[in-house]
């Protein structure tokens, strides 16, 4: 897809590049600056597109729309939603990329307007002489300075956006990101200068033709059929109510036209391009904040083995969809700073409440734990209503959509996570516990990886209960449960007796992937199989890769990825 969208820029800049190089209307204006002209407009074409597009992705509640409403009816259509992110961020790099081609071009363009510099086109002219400091063009006019500017921002926002720094400072990343308000204020302005100019009287004045009322003649060659019938045409101008002579009209090589050249500023036409989308954005995010204004009642905190916090909570009117996810905001922790945070419990008809595990990593999650636990080696807290007061403020946005919202939508799914990759599955787990005749899913492939030990007990007595139910109900082939330790010193089990059903299902090592396909495909001939992962790329990678690959059972595997935008 990367590869896709950068070509279709390039041909959009080669489109462009041609437009400029080629149309009589920039003649004057290409004489003056020559290629830097056809690549800075070039490059902004590519620039405006991908500026307009770069925040449809961020708009979260509109991509859950169309995919909770139906809208979109193509499973393969509504798959490309998912794509948000990487759409996201190809855009971000190719903003990059022609921001580097037309800065460039232009530091050529504000030193050929200085040596280059035109008394006959005066208006034509950004410099005010010839040999005018360059430096004047870029930090003492609007468009220049803006520029300058944005160059900076831009800089900020991408150095910040690489995965070093997201993973060692996210706080970094976040106050350097939300400057794109100010990067796009700056746009704004940037194209008002109005610095580049086109001819607007191309009919009156033909570019190269020949003016006989034209009192500036240093570097006009007159025809010498002209010369031969107006002797004096050297030292006074043409008479203006004379007509022109038929032979000098009909000479080949000569154009003539009746008026001076004039020229005119382009419309903003960056303007067009980005106020639909980023109005759209503003008017969500101002949606979102009304919708998240009203804090969430936390009903219950409850510390999980391996620095994992489960967080219980109710909130009026609120409702989601099993492998949606939410923004956690607090301002104690943060007063800007929010995180997404799959629900591992959603609402129903009986239960409002609703619930988030997180992994304690980082500054963040760290005071989040501190401000919600009296005591940080305290296992479990669990409060009544009305003890309320000493849990912070929290502030919950969303729902949101993801992929895994498609699990109960196919009729036979694989769902493979690793660690606390587990969280979107939670949630499907938690629905088919309520009830799973209603949904499309007849089979389910439950696959989760671990470190240690103790990370299956998050969910252990989920599993157990909804294990115990379906053999209750005489489906036990509804699920087939698979835990792996990928790291052990031996034979290990899940302790308590309760878990007697998951000890029979844990296995040391990690999967063998091919095989498990291969099995799965044997066991459902000539169906489509949703494949769902959370966790490590590593293991992200390869289950793309067999998803994509084929089999001799005529299985077909469409995989879906967890990608919070």
């Amino acid at each position: 897809f990367q590869f896709f969208w950068l070509s279709l820029n390039v041909w959009l800049f080669g489109k462009t590049f041609l437009l400029y190089n080629q149309g009589l209307q920039y003649y004057y204006l290409h004489q003056m600056l020559g290629l830097g002209l056809c690549v800075s407009r070039a490059s902004a074409s590519v620039l405006n597109l991908n500026c307009c597009l770069v925040l449809l992705p961020m708009c979260r509640v509109l991509l859950a729309f169309l995919r909770g409403s139906q809208k979109v009816a193509s499973k393969k259509t509504r798959r490309l939603l998912d794509k948000s992110k990487t759409f996201h961020v190809t855009c971000g790099v190719t903003i990059c990329i022609f921001s580097v081609l037309h800065v460039a071009a232009h530091l050529v363009n504000a030193l050929n307007f200085s040596e280059n510099y035109n008394e006959e086109f005066v208006t034509l002219n950004a410099a005010n002489y010839r040999g005018e400091d360059p430096r004047k063009l870029l930090f003492a006019t609007v468009p220049g300075l803006t520029g300058v500017i944005m160059v900076l921002v831009l800089f900020l926002m991408c150095t910040a956006s690489t995965y070093a720094i997201r993973v060692s400072n996210y706080d970094i990343f976040w106050y350097t990101h939300n400057l794109f308000f100010v990067f796009y204020m700056l746009l704004m302005l940037h194209v008002s200068g109005g610095v580049l100019k086109y001819q607007t009287n191309l009919e009156e004045h033909p570019p190269g033709c020949f003016n006989p009322n034209k009192t500036l003649r240093q570097n006009l060659t007159v025809p010498k059929a002209f010369e031969e019938l107006f002797p004096d045409y050297t030292t006074e101008p043409f008479p203006e109510d004379l007509a022109v002579p038929e032979p000098f009209v009909q000479n080949s090589f000569v154009r003539v036209c009746s008026e001076e050249p004039k020229f005119q500023s382009h419309f903003p036409e960056t303007w067009f391009w980005i106020s639909g989308p980023l109005c759209l954005y503003c008017v969500e995010r101002l949606y979102r904040y009304i919708r998240s204004n009203k804090p969430v009642t936390i009903t219950s905190v409850i510390s999980h083995p391996s620095n994992v916090l489960e967080v219980r909570m109710m909130k009026d009117d609120f409702e989601a969809r099993p492998g949606q996810y939410v923004i956690l905001h607090c301002p104690r922790v943060s007063a800007l700073e929010s995180h997404p945070f799959t629900l591992t419990m959603c609402p129903t008809d009986t239960k409002a409440t609703f619930g988030v595990h997180l992994k304690v990593v980082g500054d963040w999650t760290e005071r989040f734990r501190d401000l919600l636990l009296l005591h940080s080696n305290q296992d479990t807290e669990i409060l009544p209503i009305f003890q309320q007061r000493r849990y912070p403020k929290l502030y919950v946005d969303g729902p949101f959509g993801s992929p895994f919202e498609e699990s109960l939508n196919y009729e036979v799914s694989l769902c493979v996570a690793g660690g606390i990759g587990v969280t979107p599955f939670a949630s499907v787990l938690n629905t088919l516990l309520d009830g799973w005749k209603c949904y499309k899913l007849r089979r389910l492939y439950f696959i989760w990886v671990c470190r240690d030990i103790e990370s299956f007990r998050w969910f252990a007595d989920l599993l157990c209960t909804l294990h115990n139910k379906l053999w209750q109900e005489n489906r036990p082939d509804y699920i087939n449960i698979q835990l792996y330790l990928s790291q052990t010193d031996g034979i290990q089990k899940i302790i308590g007796e309760k878990y007697q059903a998951l000890n029979s299902r844990l296995l040391i090592g990690r999967p063998r992937w091919k095989l498990l396909f291969d099995d799965i495909a044997k066991c459902n001939r000539r169906k489509t199989i949703g494949v769902f992962c959370c966790g490590p790329n590593k293991i992200s990678k390869i289950l793309h890769k067999l998803s994509n690959s084929s089999n001799s059972y005529g299985t077909r595997f469409e995989y879906n990825k967890e990608s919070f935008s």
